[in-house]
């Protein structure tokens, strides 16, 4: 170790107590652990360009423990990321680009959102995938990097961590190097109160390759010699083992469990800075020959990012498809393959789903996936494209096993990676295994295409554990995540061609059993989330429906008909995108000066905002027929029929939308 070196991993450490201390909130001692860690990784290992931190060829890094933001933080400053002295000093406060933990899109360098424990892991994995997939499709002249990892004890501990661990070790991916930071330590005391795992039995026994690095945590030389022993396996995924001290060289916090978080004040941080020999009372302290010696470190890779410029300049006949992959959309004129299906047909929108990703497949080069061992059932069953394994890292069909959750963070990694639109299918009653992931791909506007099918009680026999009927509700309250219900086949290509052209994640809520193509629906429509597909002369009432209840309002819009009673007809397949429409348009679809009753075969949350009434289910289902479930539990043509006179003896219609 040079004296420069020494100085710059114990500046590392210093900012990684003071950032903490300043904000009264955070986690120093991981960060101060593994500071010697991370100046290998970004001056002796990682390929990257600090000046274009989004340089597709570069190397990944993923901060599993993510409370130990700062360490990141940190090295993104010194390394020239963009990150400034203030924005450390800043450090959690409202509008920094230094959040608690660390999010994509709001901190350049930063690759994925990380804070709940195991899905960065999880997150990598699914970046392995997509280097993997594109290096295939490729060359390694275009796609030659790999993905490095820091996760600790309770990442390892979580259950997801497990399933992407299985599936990453089936698979062979190397190029995934994951270190694991085993300092014995967590918030409740020391790690043996609920963990006597073997990590590396563990591993080895899911195909890893492990490397045993002991007590190397300050030893840079041993840390550079395990990474790249790591690095250098091409068949397999690798861990690396190493024990660290926390809080390292703190005098009283160093190994103690209250290290974890917040734990050195004023006192114990000018102790520690004078045993590293830095100035105790001066805080954010950066040397310039630091600063400059980080600086080069950063711009080290420009030759090989200026190299890898010139190559894709040049390709030709997969330029393309290689454009295409990186901007996560199709080739032109991708829309013009898009499938038609005639009204009268009845046709599940899961199979007019499967249909329009297999005519997508040829013309949307970046649509790699499929389901949690329901591939067949939900539609993602894409095995003419090849099945993705280690001796295909071409393949476009992906079998995820019984993993919802890690499958959701996978997807997030392959999307934040660049290259892939994933595509995670299974039914939506277990969207609730998958909810940690899909929230992180809504936080970090990943673009993730989620298929969740047998979307009502007409699941049928399988029963209220297979039935989903509070799902739709607790979809549509997380924040930008776009849910699209629709009605019939035709709407479901339009579903589809929203999930294509939008950033962020998507979810396709469609049925198990047949429905109608209904005549007048239309794929465009899909867009603008909601619109008028009856429209009567002289109408009294507006019967607002989702997915399979859109066909279920048509025709107790005949039977009222015949009644003398006009009822319009709207879909509002999303929620999301009808909301962003402009004030008038959504007055001139829901006429808020007629009564309004929606329908949907679901929870009744969240209708008062649409509509004066609703049809649903607030209750458990079933286990009987779907169609028998479904009239037993009022989704029928009578019984919306009575549901809207009634509201029309008493009706108070809303006073605005």
């Amino acid at each position: 170790m040079t004296s420069i070196e020494r100085l710059g991993i114990n500046v590392i450490k210093a900012l990684s107590m003071d950032a903490p201390h300043a904000a009264r909130s955070g986690h120093q001692g991981t960060a101060m652990a593994l500071a010697p860690l991370a100046h290998v990784l970004w001056t002796r290992i990682m390929r990257y360009d600090a000046e274009r931190p989004d340089w597709p060829d570069r190397d990944r890094f993923v901060l599993s423990a993510g409370h130990a933001s700062i360490l990141q933080y940190a090295m993104l400053h010194l390394t020239g990321h963009g990150l400034t002295l203030d924005d450390l000093r800043n450090f959690r406060q409202w509008g920094s680009p230094t959040p608690g933990h660390p999010e994509a899109g709001c901190t350049p360098g930063v690759e994925v959102t990380t804070g709940p424990l195991g899905q960065g892991m999880a997150n990598a994995v699914g970046m392995a995938i997509a280097e993997s997939r594109m290096r295939a499709r490729f060359g390694a002249e275009i796609c030659d990097h790999r993905t490095f990892v820091i996760a600790g004890d309770g990442d390892l501990s979580e259950g997801i961590s497990h399933e992407a661990a299985s599936l990453a070790g089936h698979l062979g991916l190397g190029r995934l190097v994951v270190v694991y930071d085993d300092n014995q330590v967590t918030i409740d005391g020391g790690t043996d109160l609920a963990l006597s795992d073997d990590a590396a039995q563990r591993f080895r026994a899911y195909g890893w390759h492990v490397v045993e690095a002991g007590d190397a945590a300050e030893d840079l030389d041993a840390l550079e010699s395990g990474l790249r022993a790591a690095a250098a396996v091409e068949d397999r995924p690798s861990l690396m083992i190493l024990r660290s001290v926390i809080a390292a060289p703190a005098p009283q916090a160093s190994g103690t469990p209250a290290a974890h978080g917040y734990a050195l004040f004023d006192d114990e941080i000018a102790a520690t800075k004078e045993l590293m020999g830095l100035p105790a009372a001066e805080t954010f302290h950066v040397p310039s020959a630091v600063l400059d010696y980080y600086r080069r470190a950063g711009t080290a890779g420009q030759d090989r990012r200026f190299a890898w410029e010139a190559r894709a300049a040049a390709l030709d006949a997969d330029r393309a498809d290689l454009e295409a992959c990186l901007a996560a959309t199709g080739r032109a004129g991708w829309e013009d393959v898009l499938p038609s299906f005639t009204p009268g047909q009845s046709v599940a929108t899961r199979k007019a789903s499967s249909a329009t990703l297999k005519a997508l497949l040829p013309v949307v080069p970046g649509l790699a996936g499929g389901g949690a061992d329901l591939t067949g059932n939900t539609g993602t069953a894409i095995a003419e494209a090849g099945v993705f394994c280690a001796d295909n890292p071409g393949g476009r069909q992906i079998y995820f096993g019984v993993r919802e959750h890690a499958m959701g963070a996978i997807a997030n990694g392959m999307a934040l990676h660049g290259g892939a639109i994933p595509v995670v299918g299974t039914f939506l009653v277990f969207a609730d295994y998958m909810r940690p992931a899909v929230r992180l791909a809504a936080l970090s506007q990943a673009k993730v295409v989620f298929v969740w099918t047998h979307d009502s009680v007409g699941v049928g026999e399988d029963g209220p554990t297979h039935q989903p009927v509070e799902h739709l509700a607790s979809l549509r309250a997380i924040p930008e995540l776009r849910v699209v219900r629709p009605a019939d086949a035709t709407e479901t290509v339009g579903a589809w061609q929203v999930a294509v052209t939008c950033a962020g994640p998507t979810a396709l809520i469609l049925t198990r059993q047949g429905v109608p193509v209904l005549e007048g629906t239309r794929a465009e429509a899909v867009a603008a989330g909601g619109y008028v597909l009856r429209d009567p002369t002289d109408p009294c009432v507006t019967l607002v429906g989702t997915g399979s209840e859109v066909a279920v309002c048509c025709d107790a819009a005949e039977l009222l008909a015949a009644d003398g009673v006009a009822a319009r007809v709207v879909s509002l397949p999303s929620w999301e995108l009808f909301a962003e429409q402009p004030h008038d348009e959504q007055a001139r679809v829901l006429r808020p000066d007629l009564p309004s009753l929606a329908v949907e075969a679901a929870a009744t949350m969240g209708w008062s905002r649409w509509t004066d009434e609703a049809v649903g289910i607030d209750r458990f289902g079933a286990s009987a027929p779907g169609a028998v479930v479904m009239e037993k539990l009022g989704i029928t043509a009578a019984n919306v029929a009575d549901r809207a006179r009634a509201l029309l003896r008493g009706a108070r219609p809303k006073a605005a939308v």
